[in-house]
């Protein structure tokens, strides 16, 4: 059983989507903005999180504050009308163009929740490069590194979204918060010293993309 929470205001077409969850027996949780929604999800056994961007005048703080609060994928439902205003950098898992498939949105929800699943577990390994969730201890080769919290997060978020290149800003969201107000020049600075800390002649984790960002390169 999968447990959904929608995140949206009432429409024709979210009505006609917690409809057929309904029918194929999905379990959905209707958030309401009146309150904070990300209490509101706490306090819920939620295993995806459903989000209208058309919504909401704050959509886009919401999410953020979501992914601060949880590491509950999220997916965005997108009008055909909305998609061309799409805020790229905003931190979703995935898209949903309405009209919504109901068997679409399943096969979606299960590919991200089983690659959640093999990335929040208890550890991350990539090559000699071990991540552990519960010690918060990174290993390379066997021997512990000693990493500052922030390098730590940044690390984790990285190697938790292989091959995926991330913006400097989307890291400053992700990482340091919705609210942190420093350049992007702090993540270059912890990037660096975080290579320094877990890259030599041997290993090569992070990958610079230019005039974007960076990802998180897997070693076999």
């Amino acid at each position: 059983m999968l447990n959904l929470s929608v995140i949206s205001e009432e429409s024709q077409a979210v009505a006609e989507l917690r409809s057929e969850l309904a029918q194929n027996r999905l379990s959905y949780f209707a958030a309401n903005e009146d309150k904070a929604v990300t209490e509101q999800l706490s306090c819920q056994t939620t295993d995806l999180v459903l989000v209208a961007l058309d919504g909401y005048a704050h959509i886009g703080e919401l999410i953020h504050n979501i992914k601060q609060e949880s590491l509950v994928p999220i997916i965005a439902l997108v009008t055909r009308k909305a998609i061309d205003n799409i805020d790229y950098n905003l931190p979703v898992d995935d898209f949903l163009i309405s009209p919504y498939d109901v068997r679409e949105l399943i096969f979606r929800a299960k590919r991200l929740l089983n690659k959640t699943r093999s990335t929040n577990g208890e550890v991350i390994q990539s090559g000699d490069l071990l991540i552990d969730h519960v010690k918060y201890e990174v290993t390379l080769s066997g021997r512990v590194v000693i990493l500052t919290f922030k390098e730590y997060e940044l690390l984790k978020f990285l190697a938790g979204n292989p091959d995926r290149v991330f913006t400097r800003e989307t890291l400053l969201n992700s990482v340091w918060g919705y609210d942190y107000y420093g350049g992007d020049r702090t993540v270059d600075v912890h990037i660096r010293r975080l290579r320094g800390k877990i890259e030599d002649s041997n290993h090569t984790f992070i990958e610079t993309v230019r005039n974007i960002g960076y990802r998180f390169r897997e070693e076999t």
